[in-house]
This record gives C-alpha cells, structure tokens and sequence, in this order.
C-alpha cells in the first residue's frame, strides 16, 4: 500500500504574507455576534465545562433525541473516539481526509482503501465496499473532491454488524443541506459535524457526533472528561440557534456563486474541476503540480498539495473557494505559475 503523509493538512500549506486557499475555513473570523457570545462566557471558565445544553441544542437543531448527540472538541475528536470501536475490517473510502485513517492505525487497525476513480469523477459505487467491512468512512461532500454523495447511496452502505461514518463537515456549506443524514436515526450510521468551516472556528475545535444511543454511549465512555471546553459549548449553542442557520444558508448560496465564478475562471484558463464540486473548494490536476504550487507560493497564494490524500497525486490541487476578487488576483498568479492562458 502506497505510503502518504497522512497528517498533512492545509493548515501546513499557509504562511506569513500568503493568501490562503489552502486552508476551507470559509470566514477569516467568527461573525461579531458569536464573538460577543464568546467574550461573555469568558467569566464562566473557573467552572469544569458542561456540555448538555450544546447536545441539547444540536438535538433540536437536527430533530434527534438527546441521547443520539455527542458533543466533540472538533471532528478530530470523534475520529479518535471512533477508532476505539471494535473492527475486524475497517475501510476508508478515498480520496478523503486523512485523519479517519490516520486514527485507525494509531488503534491498531489494519485498514483497507477503497479508491474513487477520477475517470468516473469520484462518484460513489456502493458495492465498491467490502461486504466484510464492519466499520467504513466516507465524506460527504468528499475533502478534497468536493463531491456531493447521493444519500441513497450512502443508505445503501448501510447494513446490520457495520458502522459507517458518514463525515459531514462541510455540508452545511451546501444550500439547502441536501443529501444530508443527519436528521435520519439509521442503525448503525454515524453522522459527524464540524462548526470549524463555517464559522471560523478551527482554533476553538467545536463539533459533534449524531448517531443510534447505544453507540454515542460507547464513544462517550471513551471521551476523555471535559474535553469539549466552555467556549466551544456555547458556540454550539449558538451556531444551532434559527438566526444562524439561516445565516448560514446565505453563507453556503454565497459560496456557491463564488465557486462557480472560480469554477468558471479555472475552466477559461484550461484547468477543468474534477468531479462535480459541491463543497467550499474544488480538485484540479494541473501538469507539473508540486512545481506550479511552489511557484504560486512564490507570488504569494498558498493552496493544497494533493499527493497527501490516497489516490491523488503531485499534479493534483486542492482550491479553496474565495471572494471574487481574490479568485481574480489568484486565477492571474495561476496563469503565469502553470502557462494557462
């Protein structure tokens, strides 16, 4: 099995004085009021933190039950509670974010990769997966395809002794929330959450799991104690409340024009987007890619290296969605860095 670094993350790829497109966390900053929330909890941190009141909001928020909500310090977390599962045959469907796999060896597990073709723009087959897999983890949208799996499909994995985790970080960032399960009580389905995308919280590390009680009651009693902190329960709270979901839908249709113009700008230049992007970023594979990332460094614009994820490779790019006029900036800095006209 091909060796990748798979502890590599877009985070690495920024540095002082580059735009970044390499990290997707679409807000450079929480929104002022989330700030203010934040800056009001600040005299409650003497206090061990509670997160009941976020697993309550993310019930009502999801329509779940109590009972089917975990609240993490990030999804990071629950990749790691989830490797403490008990698997004979753990699958990991790529190319996607590394950390579910790179959790599972850390426990232990041998893991087996099933790969998405690009020939077939990364689309999901179900049948694809072992039927001896027991616990299995996809994204959806996929990171870094940016494709959209139909629920369908993801249901089809589903089947009695097995666990799929289906990674659902930046669904939120797809209007309307299609294809999601997170509202859906499927046995043996896990649903993971991020609110690090889209409201610029990845230094806070807030995130939750949704799935049947009995197994959130096994993951809670590998959770180390009081690992979700005081700020990242109150973030929840407040990212869950009506206001900020309808925020942000206006956030994920604003993203959505914002790829296409990038979309677009790529494809004038000759770069087309791999797969049907649905996320806050896109794939492309351009000829000489290690090369041409270097050179965009070189004029100022950080992106992510592909060769990382299994099945990508040094011509691949991960692009993160922006506002236009950095798309603009970007696309001309790209032109000169890869030759496209």
């Amino acid at each position: 099995m091909a060796d990748y670094d798979l502890h590599h993350h877009g985070d690495r790829e920024v540095g002082d004085g580059l735009v970044d497109l390499a990290v997707n966390v679409r807000l450079p900053a929480p929104p002022s009021w989330l700030r203010a929330e934040l800056a009001a909890a600040l005299d409650d941190l003497a206090a061990y933190p509670d997160p009941t009141r976020a697993a309550e909001a993310v019930a009502t928020r999801h329509g779940r039950d109590f009972d089917d909500v975990l609240v993490t310090a990030g999804a990071a977390e629950a990749f790691t509670l989830l490797a403490s599962l008990p698997a004979e045959h753990a699958v990991v469907v790529h190319p996607q974010f590394t950390e579910p796999e790179a959790a599972l060896r850390a426990a232990g597990h041998p893991v087996d990769r099933v790969l998405l073709s690009e020939a077939d723009g990364y689309r999901l087959d179900p049948a694809a997966v072992p039927d001896s897999a027991d616990l299995v983890f996809i994204g959806n949208p996929t990171n870094p395809t940016s494709v959209l799996h139909p629920a369908a499909s993801l249901r089809a994995l589903a089947r009695p002794g097995r666990v799929l985790v289906v990674d659902e970080a930046f669904l939120d960032a797809v209007p309307g929330e299609v294809e999601s399960l997170a509202g859906e009580r499927i046995p043996g389905v896990v649903v993971l959450r991020s609110l690090t995308k889209t409201w610029g919280l990845a230094g806070l590390r807030a995130g939750y799991v949704l799935g049947e009680p009995s197994l959130i009651a096994r993951l809670r009693a590998v959770q180390p104690p009081w690992s979700v902190s005081t700020l990242a329960a109150v973030a929840t709270v407040a990212c869950c409340r009506p206001a900020a979901l309808e925020e942000a839908e206006k956030l994920a249709a604003a993203a959505e024009a914002d790829r296409d113009y990038l979309e677009s700008g790529l494809a004038a230049r000759g770069i087309p987007v791999l797969g049907t992007a649905r996320g806050p970023f896109v794939l492309v594979r351009v000829p000489g890619g290690a090369d041409v990332r270097l050179r965009l460094r070189e004029a100022g614009y950080a992106v992510r290296r592909g060769d990382t994820f299994p099945g990508l490779g040094p011509d691949h790019l991960r692009i993160a969605v922006r506002d236009r006029a950095t798309t603009d900036a970007f696309l001309a800095a790209l032109a000169n860095a890869s030759g496209a006209r």
